[in-house]
């Protein structure tokens, strides 16, 4: 009954709650933004917990590919290391 008579708030109290609603409101879009982000699927349909982790470096093939398309490397020397590399993965795989 103390309260009934005594509506008005103060400036302070005003201000107190404007604050606290923008925070309020913040803390439910970030919640909502995440949840987004998190179930939504990745774009090259991979599994999003891969896409936090440190992206897998090119394997010695596609770097040689990518030498070879630049024209950093002929044809002739990216045959010869492109089976270079086939024969040491072959070797790697026999023992």
């Amino acid at each position: 009954m103390m309260f009934w008579y005594d509506r008005d708030t103060s400036g302070w109290g005003r201000f107190g709650t404007s604050l606290g609603m923008i925070v309020f409101c913040g803390l439910i879009i970030t919640v909502l933004v995440l949840l987004f982000r998190a179930l939504r699927p990745a774009p090259d349909g991979s599994h999003h917990a891969t896409s936090w982790t440190e992206p897998t470096p090119p394997s010695a093939e596609q770097l040689l590919a990518e030498r070879f398309a630049r024209g950093e490397i002929d044809e002739e020397e990216y045959q010869r290391r492109r089976q270079v590399l086939h024969s040491s993965s072959a070797d790697l795989t026999k023992h």
